[in-house]
C-alpha cells in the first residue's frame, strides 16, 4: 500500500481542519499549522506522489542545479525548469523601480515583462550573469560555504559540505555530525529568498547479516552480483549451508552494502500543495544518490516541517487531491555513469549524456494546476 500519499493527504486535511489564517510576505494569505512530520521507508518505493502528476524532470533539474553549486537561473531555464523564474524576476523588477522611481526622471530602458525577462536570460549571457543570479542560496551553501560564487564550474575558497559529507560517511559512518546546512546567517541578506529547507542530516546503521543476505539473493536473482573486477558471478544457489562469517566474506567481495542510510531534512516554511511534494521527492533522490555513492542502502526519509501552510488560492485544489485514491509508488533506476562521483564538474558531463534517473512504473492521477506565490 502507498502510505506516502495517504500521509500527505492526511496532512492536507489537517491544515484544512486545524489551520489558522495568517498573512504572508507574498500577500496571498494562508491557513497554517506548526510542527508536523513526514516519514517514508524507501523500500516501499520512490517517494513521488501519485495523487497528482508530478513534474519529474523539473525536480531532478533543480536538485542537480543545487549539487552543481550553481545559483543562477540560466542553467534551470536552459533545461526547462522554471521554479525560480518568479524570484529572479521579482528581484529584477524591484531593482528597476529603484533606478526608475515613478516621480523621477524619465527612464531609458522599459521594465521587461516576465516573459521578456526569461527570454533575455536564455539569449543574453551578460544579462543572465547579472539578473539571473539569486545570491548565495542552496547550491552555494552546499558546495562552497563562505566561498566565492559559482563561476564556470569552479569553486573557490569555501567549504564543500557535500564532499565532506561523502568523505565522512566513508570514514566515520557512525558520526553524529553528518550534516549539511544552508542557513548561513551571515549571507541571508544577500539571498533573494532565505532557504525554506535549511538543512539535512544523515544517519547510518549496520545491516544485519540476514538483510545483507537478502540483498545478495536479490542481486543474484537479477544477475547483478559482480566481483571487484566487475565480473558477473552467476547464481550461487542455496546459501543456507554456509556460515555467517563465510557469507559476510563473499558479500564484501561482491560489494554488497553493509549499511543502511537515512536522511532527515528540516524545513521552516512549507508550501504544502506545490512545494512539499517536490521537497519529498528531491530529498528522496538526494538520499538515493548519496547511498549509491557510499555503497549503502536507502532506508528512511524524514521531513521535519515548521510552518506548514496552504495558500488561500490552493484550498480547492487540496480538497480535490484528498479525494483521490493513490497508486503504487514507482521505483528508481540510476545511470551508473552518473554515479562515478559527486564532483561538481562531473554533473554537466553526466546530465548532457544518457538519461540518469528513470522512473519505472510511475502511474498517477492528472496534474492539478495551482498558482505559485513569489
Amino acid at each position: 500500500m502507498n502510505k506516502l500519499d495517504k500521509q500527505y493527504q492526511a496532512l492536507l486535511q489537517d491544515i484544512l481542519d486545524n489551520g489558522v489564517e495568517k498573512q504572508d510576505r507574498t500577500g496571498t494569505g494562508t491557513i497554517s499549522v506548526f510542527g508536523r512530520q513526514i516519514r517514508h521507508k524507501m523500500s516501499e518505493g520512490f517517494p513521488l506522489l501519485t495523487t497528482k502528476k508530478m513534474a519529474w524532470k523539473t525536480m531532478v533539474t533543480e536538485l542537480l542545479w543545487f549539487l552543481r553549486g550553481d545559483t543562477n537561473i540560466k542553467y534551470l531555464v536552459d533545461n526547462g525548469c522554471h521554479i525560480w523564474d518568479g524570484d529572479a524576476y521579482k528581484n529584477y523588477e524591484q531593482e528597476w523601480l529603484k533606478e526608475n522611481p515613478p516621480f523621477g526622471s524619465p527612464y531609458t530602458d522599459p521594465c521587461l515583462t516576465q516573459e521578456e525577462f526569461i527570454n533575455k536570460i536564455k539569449t543574453d549571457d551578460e544579462f543572465a550573469s547579472k539578473w539571473g543570479e539569486l545570491g548565495p542560496i542552496y547550491g552555494k551553501q552546499w558546495r562552497n560555504w563562505n566561498g566565492d560564487n559559482f563561476i564556470y564550474g569552479d569553486f573557490k575558497n569555501g567549504i564543500d559540505q557535500i564532499q565532506n559529507l561523502i568523505n565522512d560517511l566513508k570514514t566515520n559512518p557512525d558520526s553524529r555530525r553528518l550534516m549539511v546546512n544552508a542557513w548561513n546567517v551571515g549571507e541571508l541578506d544577500q539571498m533573494v529568498l532565505p532557504p525554506c529547507h535549511y538543512g539535512f542530516q544523515v544517519y547510518t546503521r549496520e545491516l544485519t547479516w540476514e538483510e545483507r543476505r537478502e540483498l545478495m539473493s536479490e542481486d543474484i536473482a537479477r544477475g547483478r552480483v559482480l566481483d571487484k573486477n566487475g565480473l558477473n558471478q552467476g547464481d550461487f544457489g542455496d546459501l543456507s549451508p554456509f556460515t555467517e562469517k563465510m557469507i559476510h566474506y563473499w558479500m564484501n567481495q561482491f560489494n554488497i552494502p553493509s549499511r543502511a542510510i537515512s536522511l532527515m531534512w528540516n524545513q521552516r516554511s512549507v508550501d504544502t500543495f506545490l512545494g512539499l511534494p517536490f521537497n519529498i521527492a528531491s530529498y528522496g533522490l538526494l538520499l538515493e544518490i548519496i547511498a549509491k555513492e557510499v555503497n549503502m542502502v536507502p532506508d528512511e526519509l524524514i521531513g521535519n516541517l515548521g510552518d506548514v501552510h496552504l495558500y488561500s488560492n490552493h484550498i480547492e485544489q487540496a480538497k480535490e487531491q484528498i479525494g483521490r485514491e493513490p497508486f503504487k509508488l514507482p521505483t528508481l533506476k540510476m545511470n551508473p555513469i552518473f554515479l562515478a562521483n559527486l564532483e561538481h564538474k562531473g554533473f554537466d558531463e553526466a546530465i548532457n549524456g544518457q538519461v540518469n534517473f528513470e522512473l519505472e512504473n510511475y502511474q498517477s492521477h492528472p496534474t492539478i494546476k495551482a498558482p505559485l506565490s513569489n
